[in-house]
């Protein structure tokens, strides 16, 4: 048996030694050393690597970094920022620079005091869902709680961000907080607001694939795993959706069981409910509007003919 053919015979543990070395080798392997390695066409590892891990051999280095350079960057696991930098494989400050304000969502250094420089705006308001709480970095949105409680949301807003400084919204962030109220209440007008989705990079790949869906319709979890090149990672797309701290921007409640009803939903059950009808109550509207539009135009002549 040949090189090519014992990998394909084996993905699993290729994709684990291409794992290893994408973890262990400073720079990280291309895709094509990593293909002339395994025997493989770059477009065959690209797709069996895809198909393991839901991610591209590119992704996952970064994605291992990442997750190597905010362990080192824990309190009492380095001396200092240089030191976290070279721990999490990074061989040049300069690439650690460059890469960790996209990595963090915020300067390492206070990434490593536990984002306490970081500052944090937020307001509650009521919509029909209840009460909702939006919370803004200055790069953009980075939470939106619904919930019963307002006390309850401050609460989880300074679970997720204990070292930064929460400051009450002023009176130009109300104009913010109107436009995500407005969201749900008008699912299908969309936000124009920029958002601060920090997660991993496989979180923030699935979140995006939530914003691809257009309001009104839904996915199964198996049927958003498979748009992202997972066909067998469900349970890993649905552990993503549910981390999901941007309510309603961020459209995880448009992902249903297989068979179409409607499960578990971080801010209540009946709030995914009533979001996924009003979406759909919409959309229908919006259709018939455009179908209204249709009958009401005047045929259109062929060209050269009176």
């Amino acid at each position: 048996m040949n090189q090519a053919s014992d990998a394909t015979a084996n993905p699993t543990a290729l994709v684990a030694r291409c794992c290893r070395w994408l973890e262990t080798e400073e720079p990280p392997p291309a895709l094509g050393q990593l293909a002339e390695r395994s025997g493989l066409s770059p477009w065959q590892l690209h797709r069996l690597f895809k198909q393991a891990t839901g991610l591209t051999p590119k992704a996952y280095a970064k994605a291992h970094r990442a997750h190597a350079l905010r362990a080192a960057l824990q309190p009492g696991q380095s001396d200092s920022v240089t030191d976290a930098a070279y721990s999490s494989g990074y061989a040049a400050s300069s690439s650690f620079y460059r890469d960790a304000g996209a990595m963090l969502g915020m300067a390492p250094g206070d990434y490593r005091r536990g984002g306490m420089r970081q500052t944090i705006r937020f307001a509650v308001a009521e919509c029909t869902l209840g009460s909702i709480l939006v919370a803004s970095t200055e790069r953009g949105v980075c939470c939106v709680l619904l919930g019963d409680d307002a006390e309850a949301l401050v609460q989880d807003l300074q679970q997720r961000f204990p070292l930064a400084e929460l400051v009450g919204g002023d009176a130009g962030f109300e104009h913010t907080v109107a436009q995500v109220v407005a969201l749900v209440e008008q699912p299908r007008r969309g936000l124009a607001l920029p958002l601060d989705v920090q997660g991993t990079v496989f979180q923030q790949r699935v979140w995006q694939a939530l914003c691809a869906i257009p309001a009104g319709q839904t996915l199964s979890y198996s049927e958003l795993a498979l748009r992202l090149g997972m066909p067998t990672g469900a349970r890993a797309v649905a552990s993503a959706v549910a981390a999901n701290p941007i309510a309603v921007a961020v459209p995880c409640h448009r992902v249903v069981r297989n068979d179409g009803s409607i499960s578990g939903y971080r801010w209540g059950v009946e709030r995914k409910r009533a979001l996924l009808l009003r979406e759909a109550r919409q959309a229908q509207e919006a259709a018939g509007r455009e179908t209204g539009r249709e009958s009401g135009r005047a045929p259109l002549r062929q060209a050269g003919k009176a």
